[in-house]
Formats: C-alpha cells, sequence, structure tokens
C-alpha cells in the first residue's frame, strides 16, 4: 500500500510524465483533455499490472521462451516420457536450441504429446528424430534431435520421428534380473536343502554328530600329543639324524663319482654295441620267422622237415637191423664157407616201426 508520504510524488510523477490522460469525446464536445485526479485505488492497480507483467516476462525469460521471436513450434509422440518435465532444454549436439513447452495426453491409448520449440538457428530436415534420454546417472529426462540434412526443410508445427535411449537403471535392470532370478532360486535350494538336513538331523542325530565332533576333538588332543612327542624325538636324535643325513650324502657324492666312472670306462660303447647286437639278432629272428636260410627252411619247409622225419626213422630202422642182424652187414669167411640167405626175421623191428 502506498502511504501519505508517497502520494504527493506518485501524483507528481503521474502528471508530468503525461501517464494518464483520458480524452472524454462523447462529453465534451470541444475535445479538451481531462486531468483525472489519480485516486490510491488507480494507483495500487497500476502497480500491481505493472508486477503482473514483469513476473510474466521473466518467468518467460526463465523458461527460454520469447514473446517476439520466430521460434519452431514441433512436436513429438511418446507412449512414456519418463518424467519429462516442461521446460526442459532441447539440444542438439550439445547445445541447447530450445525448450519443452507442454505436455499432454494425445489420445485415449495413453500416447503424450510433447510440444516444444526450437530457435532457427541450424536448418535441418523434418526426417530428423527426438531422442529421449537420461540427463544423469540420478535421473531427469532431455530431448536431443539428432538432424539429418537431406534438403526436406522442416517447417513449424511438424511432428517428428522419436526415439527412447534406455537408461543405466533399465540397462542394469535387464543384467541384473537374471542374476536376481539365480540368487532367489540358489536361496530357494538352500532353504530346502537346510529343511531336509532338519529333517534327517533328528534327536539321535544330533547325539550322534556331537559324539562324534567330541572323539574328533579327542583325536586332535592325541595328534597333538604324537606331535610333541615326535618333536622330543627329533630333537633328543638330532646328533644322529644329523650323521644320518651326511652318509647320505656321502652315499649320493659316491654314486655320482660311480657314474662318471662308468661313463669313462665306455659304458656308453658297451650299451652301444649291445644295442647292435640285439638288433642282428632281431634281424636273424626276422629271417628265420620270413624262412630264409637253413634254420629258415627247417622252421617253415614241412616237406624238408618230412624228408629228416624219414631220414631218421630209415637210419633207425637201419641200426635195428645191424644189431639185429650184424652177419647181414659183416661176413667172415676164412675156409671160404658159402654166406647165407638172408631170412626176415620173425619179430621186424621194421615192422613195429612202420605200425
Amino acid at each position: 500500500m502506498v502511504n501519505e508520504f508517497q502520494r504527493p510524488r506518485l501524483e507528481n510523477w503521474f502528471q508530468n510524465n503525461g501517464c494518464v490522460q483520458i480524452i472524454i469525446s462523447n462529453f465534451v464536445k470541444n475535445q479538451k483533455i481531462i486531468h483525472l485526479k489519480l485516486s490510491r485505488e488507480i494507483k495500487t492497480g497500476l502497480i500491481v499490472l505493472m508486477g503482473i507483467v514483469c513476473v510474466i516476462f521473466g518467468f518467460s525469460f526463465l523458461k527460454s521462451n520469447s514473446f517476439f521471436g520466430d521460434d519452431l513450434t514441433l512436436y513429438a509422440v511418446y507412449s512414456d516420457v519418463g518424467g519429462l518435465q516442461s521446460g526442459t532444454s532441447v539440444s542438439i549436439n550439445g547445445k541447447n536450441v530450445g525448450t519443452v513447452n507442454a505436455i499432454k495426453f494425445k489420445d485415449t491409448s495413453g500416447n503424450l504429446l510433447v510440444t516444444f520449440t526450437v530457435n532457427r538457428d541450424l536448418e535441418f530436415s523434418k526426417n530428423s528424430t527426438v531422442e529421449l534420454y537420461d540427463t544423469g546417472l540420478i535421473g531427469g529426462k532431455g530431448l536431443r534431435i539428432n538432424p539429418i540434412f537431406d534438403g526436406n526443410s522442416i517447417a513449424s508445427r511438424d511432428t517428428l520421428l522419436t526415439s527412447t535411449k534406455a537408461s543405466l537403471s533399465e540397462v542394469a535392470d535387464q543384467k541384473l534380473s537374471p542374476i536376481l532370478e539365480k540368487f532367489e532360486s540358489a536361496l530357494t535350494d538352500a532353504d530346502s536343502v537346510m529343511l531336509n538336513v532338519n529333517a534327517v538331523l533328528d534327536k539321535k542325530a544330533k547325539r550322534d554328530l556331537r559324539q562324534a565332533i567330541g572323539d574328533l576333538s579327542i583325536l586332535m588332543g592325541d595328534l597333538k600329543g604324537a606331535s610333541n612327542s615326535l618333536n622330543k624325538l627329533l630333537k633328543t636324535n638330532e646328533g644322529k639324524l644329523n650323521n644320518s643325513l651326511s652318509n647320505f650324502e656321502e652315499l649320493t657324492s659316491n654314486f655320482a663319482k660311480l657314474s662318471d666312472s662308468l661313463n669313462n670306462a665306455g659304458l656308453g660303447r658297451t650299451l652301444a654295441s649291445l644295442e647292435a647286437t640285439m638288433n642282428n639278432f632281431n634281424s636273424i629272428m626276422a629271417k628265420i620267422d620270413n624262412g630264409d636260410g637253413t634254420l629258415g627252411k627247417l622252421m617253415k619247409d614241412e616237406a624238408l622237415y618230412n624228408n629228416l622225419n624219414n631220414a631218421s626213422r630209415e637210419l633207425d630202422l637201419l641200426l635195428q637191423d645191424f644189431r639185429l642182424n650184424p652177419k647181414r652187414y659183416v661176413n667172415v669167411s676164412v675156409f671160404g664157407k658159402k654166406q647165407k640167405e638172408y631170412a626176415t626175421p620173425e619179430e621186424d623191428p621194421a615192422e613195429k616201426i612202420e605200425n
């Protein structure tokens, strides 16, 4: 409210500057200018009106709206704007070129019509796309135009094609959902296992388990006692163990010297000769197995074997006959006695051999 001390100043200001002059042409024929004395209510109304105008212009300035600019008004249709707010900046290649003016439902299916304005600093095609994306990790949505320059100039009130970039939370949800499902399944399986274990571990089983744990504790105590005894034994016979290790070291040294002596004595050449001999023996055995040579023929030629077998049998018959009838082969006659004809004995050994 304007106080009494400020009233003369305001009246002088309005009168000197001619801000309010009302021309009453309908009632005054001479077209006289009448200076009305401003009342307190009129002054207050003018001040409030000027304040409202300043607030409107300031709000429009903060929203980057221009009352006198030649900006393009464009539209985009989304099924879900993800929390996009009016006044959000619209960018091209990272530069702010406009703002979102309004978001409202387009039809009964729930699609949303986004109205935004952009300046004319960059001419792009109406085939460009408007992408809805996350402006930060903690939330917030923004619009950016992916410009296309194909000669089809854009005009005001055109509707652009739209696309939505998956947010970090959506990508994380897609990646983590299978893992969470597997984790829940593992917890369910673990719960089932625990229920089965509780079902198996009745009072008797729990008592046996406690007894087994007690026996294990006793066993650990016995092992500790045995370990202490072993430490005492090792400490008592430390000198003997050192001597045994020294002897073993000397033995290994002697083995090394023996190995060197055998190597210097031509053991390698002897082994090489033995290997060559074995190779020759294998070659001979292979020839015998193939039927080469005398031994091979004896081993493989059945006819030769049969001939030798027959010759041996005939020699046996000859020796038997010589033993039984020596006079048949050796005949000594001093007085020219006539030799008797050979007569086959009744039990001829040749017949027995043939049979």
